[in-house]
């Protein structure tokens, strides 16, 4: 996910808030994150104002979408594609990877959207460490980094579950997968610094991605890095 360089420190690491409670939020608050759109309902808004804006970039639609204010404060957060799960793998799938607390989970997720195991293990790892209950000075919260409005549009109610919040990061990752024609470089760039930023580089696969990888943020840069090296452990 796109993080803004102020809340990082000398190292380039996120600063991160432990909420050990956060599944014990009142009833309350679980009201207030369901009344926005229904997930069908957004996903089918961005859908349709996204296919008229992904190739210029544009991103002032979403200023329209509820919990606009969230939505647009990071670019990564305009989810491409449809909204149903893939009926292909979109990249080779490994034969076994290092195990994790959450393999049941990121298994089901995979088979389910066609994004391989040890790809969703690195980004787990990148993106937070494997601890489900961690919120970024961004506000993205979870095993992925789901922002609240994202979360909504992708169908999670409770972005600190881990069952819903790898389900629907997985979601997104394979969004940016098919929009991208398979090439991952491209796909992890737009997860983290969003779509729009990686269209207006004018490439078409990861060579020509890396080629102009110094045009992206720095943050961007060091985390494909990041997602390069975790998935080579977790991959056997």
């Amino acid at each position: 996910m796109e993080i803004n360089p102020a809340v990082t420190n000398g190292l380039g690491q996120l600063k991160w808030i432990s909420l050990k409670s956060a599944t014990d939020k009142s009833s309350s608050a679980n009201e207030t994150e369901r009344s926005g759109a229904s997930a069908s309902q957004f996903a089918t808004m961005l859908q349709s104002l996204s296919s008229n804006s992904s190739n210029s970039g544009d991103t002032s639609f979403l200023t329209s979408l509820p919990d606009a204010s969230s939505v647009s404060s990071l670019l990564w957060q305009q989810i491409g594609g449809t909204a149903e799960s893939n009926d292909s793998v979109i990249s080779g799938e490994i034969t076994g990877t290092k195990s994790t607390s959450y393999d049941d989970l990121i298994q089901m997720a995979s088979v389910k959207y066609g994004v391989p195991v040890d790809l969703i293990k690195a980004v787990i790892d990148t993106e937070s460490s494997f601890n489900p209950n961690v919120v970024s000075s961004a506000g993205a919260k979870g095993l992925m980094q789901l922002m609240d409005g994202t979360a909504r549009g992708l169908g999670v109610s409770n972005s600190f579950d881990p069952a819903q919040n790898i389900d629907g990061g997985v979601r997104y990752l394979s969004y940016q997968l098919k929009r991208f024609d398979g090439q991952e470089k491209m796909a992890l760039a737009a997860y983290n610094a969003g779509p729009g930023r990686v269209n207006k580089l004018g490439v078409s696969n990861d060579q020509e991605l890396l080629e102009k990888l110094t045009l992206l943020p720095k943050e961007t840069q060091s985390y494909l890095s990041k997602i390069e090296r975790a998935r080579a452990q977790y991959a056997v």
